[in-house]
């Protein structure tokens, strides 16, 4: 298989849109005239999208089978999302070429629902000491990698956002359930609370809420 970059004279994607029903991920696109199949390719949306995926990560749909199911039909499975993207796919020769677009057009974000983070924070100070014990426990519906939220320490008050603060990673992943965390020691007037590492990104895919 080969890749083709598209330019103005090449037959691309056009108005892909999405559909969540219950339990079914629908997606519709205009096909351009000439292509009768295209691959397409999905990934969870928390992962990097490349822009050559690997051949034996796409799969092959007809024009015709389009037709008869009125789009493509698949199972959304799990918490968060996919992104889906169909290449229009052409013969040159005999040997097929996957069409490049750089203009987002064939590429869309599905959202399955958002998996809760939930997290709480624990601290033991005694009198007349200058620190404290911190305990911080983290409670996941799905696997959470440790890139995906941090701790956020301020002096003098709770840091209102991720730059608010001094911050700092954690350095185990999240498994399903309650997770929790060695003690750290901190100053008597610090104090912590948890952000997304990109909230923008993240955001999308979970709901980080305090117990």
């Amino acid at each position: 298989m080969q890749y083709l970059h598209a330019d103005s004279s090449t037959p691309v994607i056009r108005e892909l849109v999405h559909q969540v029903d219950e339990d079914r991920c629908i997606l519709r696109w205009l096909w351009p005239d000439g292509i009768q199949a295209v691959y397409i390719h999905r990934v969870a949306s928390d992962q990097e999208v490349l822009e050559q995926p690997a051949i034996d990560s796409l799969k092959l749909y007809t024009r015709d089978e389009y037709k008869a199911n009125n789009g493509y039909h698949e199972r959304a499975q799990g918490i968060g999302g996919w992104v889906y993207t169909v290449f229009a796919c052409w013969l040159d020769n005999d040997e097929s070429v996957l069409i490049l677009q750089e203009d987002g057009q064939n590429r869309k974000v599905v959202s399955t629902g958002r998996a809760r983070i939930i997290y709480s924070i624990k601290q033991k100070q005694r009198l007349f000491q200058k620190y404290k014990t911190i305990q911080m426990r983290v409670t996941t519906e799905v696997p959470i990698s440790k890139d995906v939220i941090c701790y956020v320490k301020k002096q003098g008050s709770y840091p209102s956002n991720k730059s608010d603060g001094t911050v700092y990673p954690f350095v185990q992943h999240f498994n399903p359930g309650r997770n929790v965390l060695p003690e750290i020691e901190v100053g008597k007037n610090d104090f912590i609370r948890l952000f997304f590492t990109d909230g923008p990104k993240y955001g999308q895919l979970y709901e980080l809420m305090p117990e």
